[in-house]
């Protein structure tokens, strides 16, 4: 799969009209395997740390993934691919739908069979940094049966459940949708990410 064939454009008029679309092609089928496969090999090494929540980072119930930050100056080659993707696409949306996108934070997620994150919004407490949500599936071969649907709640009441194939990038905006991860029968891989704006207080 090319990464040509992921438009900007289109997930620009998407989020401004319905506020969320999934989109595939943001990269190639060698990349996001690269991404799967460092995903799971730190996961199998115990470098992922069970998730917190909150601006205090605390231990919750209400999550049951475990997480790796990608940090600037520290990144392996398919995490710095992901991040200048990540990177363009927030300064199209930014140009497209003038939401003043200074920066993204990223993080590998993986639940464990069973696990799930229960209902929420992605903003923090107290901040409006975090202006779209952005989800990338690593999952070859994802089947409904096997569960570990995202779980997007609309305003008119219904919701919709976006299954986690592999190639596959889930935008919504974060303050207007809340959402869960309902548990799945294998393990679920994604890089999570939120593309974030200035704020008083901001800092990279």
């Amino acid at each position: 799969m090319s990464t040509d064939r992921f438009d900007f454009k289109a997930a620009a008029s998407a989020l401004a009209a319905d506020g969320w679309c999934v989109q595939p092609g943001l990269m190639s089928a060698e990349q996001t395997q690269a991404l799967a496969s460092e995903c799971a090999a730190m996961h199998d090494a115990k470098l992922l740390l069970p998730a917190r929540t909150g601006a205090a980072r605390t231990a919750s119930v209400l999550r049951g993934d475990s997480t790796h930050w990608f940090l600037t100056g520290a990144m392996s080659a398919p995490q710095q691919a992901f991040t200048d993707r990540i990177d363009a696409l927030r300064v199209a949306l930014s140009r497209e739908l003038m939401l003043g996108l200074v920066d993204a934070e990223s993080h590998y997620a993986v639940y464990r069979p069973g696990a799930g994150y229960a209902r929420h919004l992605d903003r923090l407490r107290g901040s409006d940094a975090r202006v779209v949500s952005a989800v990338f599936y690593l999952n070859d071969a994802w089947q409904e049966a096997e569960g570990g649907a995202l779980r997007l709640y609309l305003a008119d009441g219904t919701s919709r459940d976006i299954y986690p194939r592999a190639g596959n990038l889930l935008l919504f905006l974060s303050a207007q949708f809340e959402h869960e991860v309902l548990p799945a029968t294998r393990d679920r891989m994604s890089v999570a990410c939120w593309m974030r704006q200035r704020t008083p207080g901001w800092s990279a």
